[in-house]
């Protein structure tokens, strides 16, 4: 698999899709995907939990890592017999990448801001499945760095390596 973008509306085709790829490992932004932005420390482990649970179900997957550039975190990582399970609070994305230089490959990052995961997709060589969820409920932090997204796309579709796709509406 080389670096790619796939752009969806529905988060339940995320996972799928990342499954369909083959991944071994799976990158995923926190807000809002897995807890909303503004959620309770209960809300944030259970979303864990719930995708952990999804994403497991993933012939091959070896590792599952939820990455954000916020300080929150779960109450705890979930240890069992699936997939390596890695969280980085403060991941400071797009620009370090140490964590994930020893995950296997192929990666994807799934998540819904072009300038920091898609970025970091680009430059951990993954696929990254952008989710477009409504902006309704969004604080004005994400808002404006999903406006500013929008100059990084053309750098995410243009590359000869990848290739643009679009599974759902915005």
């Amino acid at each position: 698999m080389t670096s790619a973008y796939e752009r969806f509306s529905e988060p339940q085709d995320l996972i799928r899709r990342a499954g369909e790829l083959s991944a071994k490992t799976i990158v995923f932004d926190v807000e809002p995907l897995v807890a909303s932005w503004d959620s309770s420390q209960e809300t944030l482990d259970r979303g864990v939990a719930a995708v952990l649970d999804q994403a497991s179900a993933i012939q091959g997957l070896q590792a599952v890592c939820f990455a954000t550039n916020s300080a929150r975190r779960p109450s705890t990582v979930p240890a069992g017999t699936g997939p390596r399970v890695i969280y980085l609070a403060s991941a400071r994305k797009p620009f370090r990448t140490a964590p994930y230089r020893n995950l296997p490959r192929p990666g994807v990052v799934i998540g819904d801001q072009p300038a920091t995961d898609g970025v970091l997709a680009r430059r951990l060589g993954y696929t990254f499945l952008h989710y477009c969820p409504p902006l309704t409920a969004a604080p004005i932090g994400p808002r404006l760095m999903h406006y500013c997204g929008r100059l990084v796309l053309p750098l995410l579709t243009a590359s000869p390596r990848s290739r643009a796709g679009d599974h759902g509406a915005a």
